[in-house]
């Protein structure tokens, strides 16, 4: 019995989380198991019976995750319960499964545990466990300021402009709100914002919670605190807000250029409607996904640069997905430095660690292996072409939710494929990697230096 008792326990202390990043890769996944069990109920479909588990899982998956991707019709398969069941999953997923935890912990408990402060600082990215609690309440500020403030201007226009109930337009403006903020791209009408490609006070609203919330929460602490003194922002500040103007300046004057005359999206619009939709879309890439255009009309060439402008993603410690801007900064002053010869590479006046540019290395070498590798599955499982199927993985790895009209036409496999993907793109290749190590193995020596031919 001592014996047996010792092997349980040894057990116990062998599957128990020791890392981290493995807190918050149970927490996901805990919350996707509880949704899709939610989902299933007969009470949160309409129609008789409940949701079967693909269909189940995978919107809860993308809930969770932020993403968007569906194969069903948010709008009309699921019940009033079964929408409020998907937003509360996007709001935990956004805010963190581990920070939200903890942040239940600050408000009831008025302390944290080490355990909690170390899960929590990997979720949202912060160094130090000292501010994890002013953190927390800080990301909760701004969520709600923005939630509130997006959700009041929305409800006025859907009802105002629209002719939809009190009640009603609440109710959308609200789901949209968090949608939006979260970078979570679930709408509730069936196109999409296909029907508001017109519409400033709907489009400008959901658009700007998207950039807010695709920023990440370090930049908007800062902007917070010294918007008006730019000499003190910090290195990742810089690199979030300059890279996403120029990415969506950019993204806005292709899409546009490339779509102006596509009868099948852009083409049917005024000009200024065209500049709107153009400049709307080039937001979603950010991560969101609402779409104001139907994207499966839209060029191959698009599709290609919508691809780019999805992989690169948004800020880090966000709600939004992708690379990260910052990610793309470093390997892009990286790539500048090697260019010019130079030794040290040099970004606003400071210089980098030689440990960030193997992290940036790394996180594009994995995020690239899994983008090629679940495409390549996909092609192998379906007759879709290359240039859809590209489209569909890169959405689900940036967690983007952008869709040419192909998830729900995929086989079981490939959409499994997609959960996978949507669950990895979410947790960051970093942290899924972190934590499936169950312990770190130091190397106490070096080998001898040797130089190979490159290029």
């Amino acid at each position: 019995m001592r014996g047996a008792s010792r092997w349980s326990a040894a057990t116990a202390e062998a599957l128990s989380p020791k890392h981290p990043a493995q807190f918050i890769v149970m927490g996901f996944a805990a919350a996707i198991a509880v949704g899709t069990a939610l989902l299933m109920l007969p009470v949160s479909k309409v129609g008789p019976g409940g949701a079967t588990v693909l269909e189940a899982l995978f919107t809860a998956t993308s809930a969770v995750c932020v993403t968007g991707l569906t194969v069903v019709d948010t709008a009309i398969y699921w019940t009033p319960v079964g929408q409020v069941i998907i937003l509360v999953l996007i709001q935990l997923g956004g805010f963190g499964i581990m920070a939200f935890a903890s942040l239940l912990g600050v408000l009831l408990a008025r302390r944290l545990g080490l355990k909690s402060r170390m899960s929590v600082a990997a979720e949202t990215k912060n160094a130090g466990f000292g501010d994890v609690r002013r953190v927390l309440l800080g990301v909760l500020k701004v969520t709600l300021v923005v939630e509130v403030i997006t959700a009041v201007l929305l409800t006025v226009r859907f009802w105002a402009g629209y002719g939809h109930s009190p009640l009603g337009a609440a109710w959308l403006g609200v789901f949209h709100s968090i949608s939006s903020f979260n970078n979570a791209g679930f709408a509730l009408f069936s196109d999409s914002l296909m029907g508001f490609v017109s519409d400033p006070w709907i489009c400008g609203p959901i658009a700007l919670a998207v950039v807010i919330g695709g920023l990440g929460f370090p930049a908007v602490f800062e902007l917070l605190k010294e918007f008006r003194v730019p000499r003190r922002w910090s290195m990742n500040t810089k690199l979030v807000l300059s890279g996403t103007v120029i990415l969506l300046l950019t993204g806005a004057l292709l899409i546009t250029g490339l779509e102006w005359s596509n009868p099948g999206t852009l083409g049917p619009l005024s000009a200024p409607d065209k500049i709107l939709a153009g400049f709307f879309q080039s937001v979603q890439t950010r991560t969101a996904g609402f779409n104001s255009v139907d994207l499966s009309q839209a060029d191959p060439v698009t599709w290609l640069i919508m691809d780019l402008l999805m992989f690169i993603g948004g800020g880090p410690a966000g709600t939004a997905g992708g690379l990260k801007i910052t990610t793309f900064g470093v390997l892009f002053f990286i790539l500048y430095t090697e260019i010019r010869g130079g030794a040290a590479v040099n970004v606003f006046g400071k210089r980098l660690p030689r440990s960030v540019h193997r992290q940036a290395i790394t996180v594009v070498l994995l995020s690239v292996a899994l983008v090629v590798g679940a495409t390549m599955i996909l092609m192998l499982t379906t007759d879709i072409g290359l240039d859809r199927l590209l489209f569909e993985v890169v959405s689900a790895f940036a967690t983007v939710g952008l869709s040419t009209g192909i998830t729900a036409q995929l086989p079981a496999a490939g959409q499994l494929v997609l959960v996978a993907v949507m669950f990895v793109g979410r947790l960051g290749t970093i942290t899924l990697a972190s934590a499936l190590a169950l312990r770190s193995r130091p190397v106490l020596y070096e080998f001898p230096k040797e130089r190979p031919l490159i290029g």
